[in-house]
């Protein structure tokens, strides 16, 4: 399989460096690219250059067999598309085609998605998530931060892990945040968020100073590499235990053991606090275009949808308190 990981990984580094595509989005992408490669070879193909439409055909069929939800189908084929036109622009003799080709994926179209609106909490909700950290645990300031920070700017999962202290601008209350394709942008940041990030703040140092002191005496990793991935957290805003940076599937739980406490029945994940903090921006007057540039979306057409979600939540109310019903 030397020949196919060679080209998933020129793939690999086109997305990154090229592209500009999130580490998330290029993993997805590789790993799409690493099933396709295994189902060639299990069917005699060894190289990209040996598949038609029809082999294509039949593997999305496999695959669809295995009831993938149409946006998966719709991901599999956006990462082969890319990755044949990448195959044509960098290796044409590979990608097969003519000049105006992208090989074995010319005819082949994605499933149609309906556009599903997404799970939003009311703010009781949300007051009552941020209300049900457990402040007596060591980590309880963080976890509040974290939480009141997702709220409060509508981070993706990646941004709030990677902020940094030197991102944080709280006497002008705002802040700096890293998104998708490595596109900065400036989110305003409330008081509810910045007291919680405050609070934690001495919490961090002394994690970071116990993290120096077992590097200074020991561990499995060499003392170089001890103090290298001390430095590499630094800046971090939101440090695990060991000093580290926090991982996303930390986060995660910190949201889910949140929202279980507070008895929240909804299905619960970071992203929801992103769909809340839009939705009651919106709801509340907030222009469009604003919202758009504080989520850091490319179009107005993907901010749109919040729209929807209040006019959805205000119907629904309205319905729930005529005396018709």
């Amino acid at each position: 399989m030397n020949g196919f990981e060679q080209q998933i990984r020129y793939f690999a580094n086109y997305l990154r460096l090229e592209r500009s595509l999130s580490r998330n989005t290029i993993s997805s992408y590789s790993s799409d690219l690493k099933l396709f490669a295994s189902y060639l070879l299990q069917h005699g193909k060894n190289s990209f250059a040996d598949v038609g439409a029809d082999d294509v055909e039949e593997y999305l069929t496999e695959r669809y067999n295995n009831k993938l939800s149409k946006r998966s189908q719709s991901r599999i084929i956006s990462s082969l598309k890319t990755f044949y036109k990448f195959l044509k622009l960098e290796f044409p003799k590979l990608s097969g085609g003519d000049s105006d080709s992208v090989g074995p994926m010319d005819k082949i179209e994605p499933p149609k998605l309906s556009r599903s609106l997404p799970q939003v909490l009311s703010v009781e909700d949300v007051e009552a998530i941020l209300g049900a950290v457990d402040m007596s645990k060591s980590e309880g300031a963080r976890n509040r931060a974290i939480l009141e920070m997702l709220y409060s700017c509508g981070l993706r999962v990646s941004e709030l892990i990677g902020l940094r202290l030197s991102d944080l601008f709280f006497k002008e209350q705002f802040i700096r945040v890293i998104g998708k394709g490595n596109k900065q942008r400036l989110i305003p940041v409330g008081e509810y968020a910045i007291n919680a990030v405050n609070n934690y703040i001495p919490q961090r140092w002394e994690v970071l100073q116990q993290a120096r002191s077992k590097g200074v005496s020991g561990g499995k990793l060499g003392k170089s590499k001890r103090f290298e991935k001390i430095a590499e957290a630094e800046d971090i805003l939101f440090l695990n235990r060991r000093g580290g940076k926090l991982t996303r599937e930390m986060i995660f739980h910190i949201v889910r053991e949140a929202a279980m406490r507070a008895e929240i029945k909804k299905e619960i994940h970071p992203h929801t606090f992103r769909h809340s903090f839009a939705t009651h921006l919106v709801e509340n007057g907030a222009d469009l275009r604003a919202v758009q540039d504080m989520l850091g979306h490319q179009s107005i057409l993907t901010t749109e949808i919040y729209t929807h979600v209040s006019s959805q939540q205000w119907m629904k109310n309205i319905l729930e308190h005529h005396p018709q019903r």
